[in-house]
């Protein structure tokens, strides 16, 4: 286990500029373990940029639909949120409202689903095969079968706004947070019923991103000002809160350190915590990002890649041995 003294000599390794900008648009990230590549969909580019770790060489998947964004201060959508599936790539874009499949290995595209409805979240369910899309503006959450039988797209209606996503793969539990009513929720993946639900504290601006630690049932709920985390075994009961700056979306958990990244887009600066054996995250190290900057993703080895849409960067923090 790090010590305190380790953490905080964690810094800002590299800047890596992506094509195309800046500004370039991001929102989820998504780090495969079998190739050790972060897939980056790059919004208004309509490029999908995949980072090597091993090498940085950076390759760049290009000619995805863009649109006008809803907001005129803000740069087109276009590819918005990636998931890991099975040899897979799963890439969801707002600027066509479709989730388009590459080959993780080679990069070629392998296949286009159309939705109903503008996607935000993915998360691939794979006891099911199927890709989990939160779909706030329809207040449902959008399963695509991707199996080799497709069967089509189901929802599920909710009584809010999805936003986050985890899934607990053993157990058969999708969570998401419902941004607008300020709880979460945990969805059987088979039934479709919705197990639970809790408060998530977050107050007026409501929940964000989610990640969890499955072996010891912990669920972390971000805030748009930090962080909470939740005992699964036990109803959803508080463990413990970490405030942080402003602008927080997702977040991101290293379960075999037991460390939690948050990026704060307003201060500009990432808090790194530990989880204590309780479950309550106490603040180790705070590190300089930029402004605006947020939505940490992990590799393997724990380094964070944090998005930095404003400078079209990606950020990569190494927080120490």
């Amino acid at each position: 286990m790090p010590t305190p003294l380790a953490l905080a000599l964690a810094l800002v390794a590299a800047a890596l500029a992506l094509p195309g900008g800046p500004p370039v648009g991001m929102d989820y990230l998504a780090y495969d373990p079998a190739t050790n590549q972060v897939w980056i969909p790059a919004g208004n580019t309509g490029n999908v940029d995949v980072l090597d770790v091993a090498t940085g060489k950076l390759t760049s998947i290009g000619g995805l639909a863009t649109a006008p964004s809803r907001k005129p201060d803000r740069p087109r959508m276009g590819p918005s949120s990636a998931t890991v599936g099975d040899g897979v790539v799963w890439i969801g874009n707002r600027g066509d409202d479709t989730l388009r499949a590459f080959d993780a290995k080679t990069l070629a595209a392998k296949g286009v689903v159309q939705l109903k409805s503008m996607p935000d979240g993915l998360a691939y369910v794979k006891s099911r095969r199927e890709v989990w899309v939160t779909t706030p503006r329809d207040e449902t959450i959008t399963i695509a079968s991707v199996g080799a039988t497709p069967a089509g797209l189901a929802t599920i209606k909710l009584d809010g706004e999805p936003e986050g996503y985890a899934v607990d793969a053993a157990r058969g539990v999708f969570y998401t947070n419902l941004e607008n009513k300020d709880k979460t929720l945990a969805i059987d993946v088979t039934t479709h019923k919705v197990l639970a639900s809790w408060p998530a504290g977050c107050g007026a601006e409501g929940p964000r991103g989610l990640a969890l630690d499955a072996a010891r049932r912990w669920l972390f709920v971000a805030c748009t000002d930090g962080a909470g985390v939740f005992d699964l075994a036990h109803a959803g009961k508080e463990l413990g809160r970490l405030k942080t700056g402003a602008g927080v979306d997702n977040l991101d958990y290293d379960p075999r350190r037991r460390l939690l990244f948050i990026a704060s887009g307003r201060d500009g600066d990432m808090v790194i915590a530990h989880v204590d054996d309780a479950g309550a995250p106490q603040k180790t190290a705070t590190v300089a990002t930029a402004k605006g900057a947020r939505n940490p993703v992990l590799d393997a080895r724990g380094t964070a890649y944090v998005e930095d849409a404003l400078d079209g960067r990606l950020l990569v923090v190494e927080p120490g041995p």
